[in-house]
């Protein structure tokens, strides 16, 4: 069988569409792996605009700060960022989408979203965790660019995808993330630069920075079985873009390396959602 983690790299060099593999989580890195990276300024015409720095799922207030916006679905509040020419959410997607049922072998439950191990506190701090066709909005409740795109289907979504996403946002493609790459100096360093501060296991050499305002907390990831961990360690975020019938492509951070990557996973897997302004 080939190496996972080696079309992770190719993926994310090349940006193009790698073949199948029914693995449900791309292989990470060695423990073991050491990192040299000497992190760089980012491009000078990069532009940064957000608020506070943002710990857990704080909430902001809509009518003082300008980089803070409600979801009109729920009433929850996102802090925003302005990395380059993108706005991002500077949290991760909260919104409980539970209107369909999730089942996976002999595994059924009442939602496609969750709680880190089923624990309301984690929301609170970490947003929710989705496959990928909850992510996709698969059934079309809110549009239909992601209609019918799940697990072991091929579909042609309309880009941008809003998704799971609330209106005037999208699910990011893995151009976009590519694109939030280089505008923070390149995936080498993209890690680094987008992880939050605190809260992540520490690597000797690597410091996280959170040097634009991202954000980015180490939520850990759910299997399709149920099973919950990494808390700590990684963090795992979908994009829009499909590879064949059973993956798709997301981009992930790890605590022992000060890159990013994008790489493809399955679709069953629950991951977190940050959304793109359109």
């Amino acid at each position: 069988m080939r190496s996972l983690w080696f079309s992770v790299l190719v993926c994310a060099a090349m940006f193009v569409a790698c073949g199948d593999d029914d693995s449900d989580f791309a292989t990470r890195p060695s423990d073991d792996s050491s990192s040299s990276v000497t992190p760089k300024s980012s491009d000078s015409e990069t532009s940064v605009s957000s608020s506070s720095s943002v710990t857990g799922r704080t909430s902001c207030d809509v009518n003082t700060d300008k980089n803070c916006f409600m979801d009109s679905r729920d009433g929850q509040t996102y802090k925003t960022v302005t990395i380059g020419t993108q706005t991002w959410m500077a949290q991760n997607l909260n919104y409980a989408y539970t209107d369909v049922p999730y089942k996976r072998l002999d595994y059924t439950s009442d939602s496609t979203s969750w709680c880190y191990k089923d624990s309301a506190s984690y929301c609170t701090k970490y947003g929710r965790l989705y496959t990928w066709a909850a992510a996709m909005d698969s059934v079309g409740t809110w549009s239909t660019n992601g209609m019918g795109c799940g697990y072991n289907k091929t579909c042609s979504p309309t880009y941008p995808v809003r998704g799971v996403c609330p209106e005037g946002w999208h699910l990011p493609d893995s151009t976009e993330w590519a694109t939030l790459f280089a505008a923070v100096g390149g995936l080498s360093i993209a890690g680094q630069k987008l992880k939050f501060a605190t809260g992540w296991t520490t690597k000797s050499g690597i410091t996280n920075e959170d040097a634009f305002a991202f954000s980015a907390l180490p939520t850990g990831g759910r299997d399709y079985y149920g099973s919950y961990d990494g808390e700590g360690n990684y963090a795992d975020f979908w994009s829009s873009t499909e590879d064949g019938s059973y993956n798709a492509y997301y981009m992930f951070l790890y605590y022992y390396y000060g890159g990013a990557h994008l790489g493809y996973n399955g679709k069953y897997d629950g991951f977190s959602v940050r959304c793109l302004k359109d």
